[in-house]
């Protein structure tokens, strides 16, 4: 999991209401770090943290207090109703030694056998929930769907790794192959095709045989 350094300022106390919304103005976006023997609020630069936020991994931050260093993670991001803009953070404090439950984005790469013969690409889950000890944990998982063939699937098993445990069904599908519209609508059209073919011959044949029988009543000699 790709590690980040970020340099926080300790906020001391319970601030109103009044104040969080000044630390706004400034440009800073209030926080708070849970998960050790204490609960830590603490403001964050909101252009430096806007950056991480626009990368699609999961990352590590260590929270560097001047005279400590926190490695924590994102837990939750709040953000204002209007204008979009992160209002609140909730990071939580990781250890070496003891396993997270965390979402892991997915990647998809190559280009389907199945969406080449005109099938169509169907994305079921672009996070994965797990739980491991933080050096386990991929920045992402990248799924290959070049082999995929109309039909095919891949499921939350065909990815599993390791010392990961998986809190998604293992029968899940992360994406599939399917038949699109197009590819039924050419089937009827073939279809179709070879049946007005053989209707055709059919008409054909009776013709003929009408005629033969036309020729031999003439040639009959009169009674």
């Amino acid at each position: 999991m790709k590690i980040v350094e970020m340099e926080v300022s300790q906020r001391e106390g319970v601030r109103n209401k009044s104040a969080l919304e000044q630390l706004r103005k400034e440009g800073k976006i209030p926080a708070v770090l849970y998960g050790g023997q204490e609960n830590i609020n603490f403001h964050v630069d909101e252009v430096k943290f806007g950056k991480l936020l626009a990368q699609s991994e999961v990352f590590m931050i260590n929270l560097n207090f001047g005279d400590k260093t926190v490695k924590s993670v994102v837990r939750e991001v709040q953000y204002h109703p209007v204008t979009d803009r992160p209002i609140h953070i909730d990071f939580m404090e990781v250890f070496d030694d003891k396993p997270i439950t965390i979402g892991v984005p997915v990647r998809f790469t190559g280009n389907s056998i199945g969406v080449m013969n005109g099938g169509q690409r169907r994305e079921k889950m672009r996070k994965l929930i797990l739980k491991a000890l933080p050096q386990d944990i991929p920045e992402e998982f990248v799924v290959d769907v070049t082999e995929m063939r109309i039909g095919d699937v891949i499921q939350v098993e065909n990815v599993a790794r390791e010392g990961i445990e998986f809190l998604d069904h293992p029968k899940a599908v992360i994406v599939s192959v399917k038949t699109s519209r197009n590819v039924v609508e050419e089937t009827l059209e073939d279809d179709e095709d070879e049946d007005g073919d053989e209707s055709a011959e059919g008409t054909e044949e009776t013709a003929a045989a009408a005629e033969g029988a036309e020729a031999k009543t003439e040639e009959a000699p009169a009674e």
